[in-house]
């Protein structure tokens, strides 16, 4: 079995798919991050995101981050990475990433390396739904500059 896992799909995202996909007798940490929707966005109340992506890319974009998280923190590190596309109601998941490591610190630091590489480079549009009817597309996190911290640079 590959020691990544990346999935773009529309399928509700449920952390109990991944429950047994992380055993490894030799890893003493597993984290499991969960992305949900909120209800309110810079003052909005939200009641669901679409998220549109290019599958193929959006795939390979992020393969290769949990790549480069090996590179720093270990070739052995595990790692399984969901994104949902279409529309997910507040309280749904739109992201799992679960990571494990021999360690904690390794583990930490790569889920943490992932999302935030994530957020910057995966080709992924969010369009936010108002509970007054109106939507709204917003910018792109893979096609506008965010400030990098030093420990999600590549």
């Amino acid at each position: 079995m590959s020691n990544i896992h990346v999935q773009v799909s529309d399928a509700v995202i449920t952390s109990q798919e991944i429950t047994g996909l992380l055993d490894n007798p030799g890893h003493g940490a597993q984290i499991l991050f969960s992305g949900v929707v909120r209800n309110s966005n810079l003052g909005r109340q939200v009641n669901g995101v679409s998220y549109d992506a290019f599958a193929p890319l959006t795939t390979r974009t992020l393969h290769e981050i949990c790549v480069e998280a090996q590179s720093k923190w270990g070739a052995g590190l595990q790692f399984h990475v969901l994104h949902r596309t279409g529309l997910v109601q507040v309280g749904e998941a739109s992201l799992l990433i679960a990571v494990s490591a021999p360690h904690r610190d390794e583990a930490y630091k790569a889920s943490r390396y992932v999302i935030e590489q994530i957020k910057v480079r995966a080709p992924i549009w969010k369009k936010e739904h108002y509970i007054d009817g109106e939507s709204e597309w917003l910018k792109g996190h893979a096609l506008c500059s965010h400030p990098r911290t030093e420990e999600a640079s590549p």
